[in-house]
C-alpha cells in the first residue's frame, strides 16, 4: 500500500488533484491512503515552492501542475 500525499493550500488545483487522485485509486481498485497537507510551513520544508504536488511514499513526483487521473495511475502502477 502506497501514501499519496497532496501537497496544497486548498486551491482550485490542489482540490481537483485530490479529486484525480481519488478517481485513480478507484478506478485501480487500490487501497492507498490519500493526505492532504495543507500546512505551509509543512510543505516549504519539504521543497516545495508550488503547489499542488503530489508525493508517492515520499519522494516528490510532481509539482505545479494538476496530475491526470492517467498521469497519477501511471505513478502508482
Amino acid at each position: 500500500m502506497k501514501k499519496i500525499e497532496i501537497l496544497g493550500t486548498g486551491c482550485p488545483k490542489c482540490q481537483a488533484t485530490v479529486a484525480n487522485a481519488e478517481k485513480a485509486v478507484a478506478e485501480m481498485g487500490i487501497d492507498d491512503t490519500i493526505i492532504k497537507v495543507d500546512d505551509i510551513a509543512e510543505i516549504a520544508a519539504r521543497g516545495v515552492m508550488m503547489t499542488p504536488a503530489l508525493v508517492i511514499d515520499g519522494e516528490i513526483r510532481m509539482v505545479g501542475k494538476v496530475p491526470t487521473v492517467e498521469e497519477i495511475k501511471a505513478l502508482l502502477g
